[in-house]
């Protein structure tokens, strides 16, 4: 199995699929193998008509059963010193060399070749697939995939999402909320500051109101949360604004970021900055120019995986690995989109996020290895319980 999941890893590695360009290629080889394992197999196009979501099932089409997750896209490898062609299998020294080896085709790769096992031991219940399109820039794909779920009536009750985590259990991390604020005032002389509006002064107060956030969620944590740290965090990132000197300055921008711990975080967040604005900001802007606005554009709010007492997800992993526990990670995932609509969820997947992203990348050949033995054991499981 371990030859096969190479070959079919080096034919997803061939598939540049950057979050820039089209996944269409891969999803229809994807497709192609699971359809030819027996699975039902949806392909759902975005608007644009350039990229896809792919969801397929094996077994019987009912409630409940196993979902198996990965996306399809993977960071540029522009500007990267790369010692061999990204987009080429290379094995070298027990290493699998590509871009996206463990970030995360490996996972998938793995899956498509374990396809024809699991259809001939699945039995009374489902095991699905799902594989997603721009996971890279703000899990986009599976948004969009849990909506159709939702629309379907497709529940399935577990997901495991492949992405790398040396084959650990992971049963939470931190959303990722990213927004860009502009301000728009109106322009005037330096010298009479009061017949303008300047934006970058309103946009100055802003800043200093989500730093005042930023500390009271410091005594919003979770009692005994195990993320470091454990208070839902706030980062401005970057603050642009202004011409020259002497001219009030008419337009202002502000870059920033939350990452909650809990859903209540990021809802307190919002409630406190939009109260801020009504309140506040702009009725003193448009005292002096009616047409001020402020306006918050969400470049991606990627839900956070909140861990959970009860998590069959973990416990069917930990039996499928002999792991005895379970960890949080910093990186986000698509994980708690998927549980947002209902599944108990865990990310488990071969190889370590600190080759992702970068030159080089690799996948160990043990970590696929221990992949597979996972996923060979799930298909014992579905013999045998269903």
């Amino acid at each position: 199995m371990f030859a096969r999941t190479l070959e079919i890893l080096g034919d997803l590695i061939a598939f540049p699929t950057v979050s820039t360009d089209s996944n269409l290629e891969m999803i229809a080889y994807l497709a192609s193998h699971l359809e030819a394992a027996g699975a039902k197999v949806d392909v759902f196009l975005d608007e644009t008509g350039r990229k896809a979501n792919l969801f397929g099932t094996l077994g019987p089409e009912v409630d409940g059963g196993i979902l198996l997750s990965g996306h399809c896209d993977v960071v540029p490898v522009t500007d990267q010193p790369w010692a061999t062609d990204p987009f080429k299998l290379t094995v070298h020294d027990g290493r699998l060399y590509g871009r996206g080896t463990c970030d995360m085709k490996g996972f998938i790769a793995a899956t498509i070749a374990m396809a024809p096992v699991f259809a001939r031991k699945v039995r009374d219940r489902p095991l699905h697939f799902a594989f997603t399109y721009d996971e890279e820039t703000g899990c986009i794909g599976a948004g969009h995939l849990a909506e159709t779920l939702i629309e379907r009536g497709i529940r399935p009750n577990v997901a495991i999402i492949g992405e790398p985590t040396e084959m650990r259990i992971v049963e939470g991390h931190k959303g990722c909320y990213e927004y860009t604020t502009h301000f728009h005032g109106l322009e005037g002389h330096g010298s009479d500051p009061d017949r303008g509006v300047n934006a970058v002064e309103y946009a100055v107060r802003y800043v200093t109101q989500l730093l005042e956030l930023k500390n009271a969620l410091r005594s919003k944590a979770p009692a005994n949360s195990r993320f470091e740290p454990p208070w839902t965090t706030i980062n401005v990132g970057a603050f642009n604004g202004g011409q020259v000197h002497n001219v009030i300055a008419p337009k202002a921008q502000i870059d920033w970021e939350m990452r909650p711990v809990q859903a209540s975080d990021a809802a307190f967040v919002k409630q406190s900055l939009q109260q801020y604005c009504d309140d506040v900001l702009l009725p003193e802007m448009r005292r002096v120019f009616p047409q001020a606005k402020i306006e918050t554009q969400t470049m991606g709010e990627v839900d956070g995986l909140e861990p959970a007492d009860d998590n069959a997800a973990r416990q069917i992993v930990a039996e499928l690995t002999g792991a005895n526990g379970a960890d949080l990670v910093p990186f986000g995932t698509e994980a708690g989109i998927f549980q947002k609509i209902g599944m108990d969820v865990v990310v488990c997947g071969p190889g370590s996020i600190a080759q992702a992203h970068k030159a080089d990348e690799y996948l160990s050949s043990d970590q696929l290895v221990k992949c597979l033995e996972m996923l060979d054991k799930l298909a014992d499981r579905l013999e045998k319980k269903g």
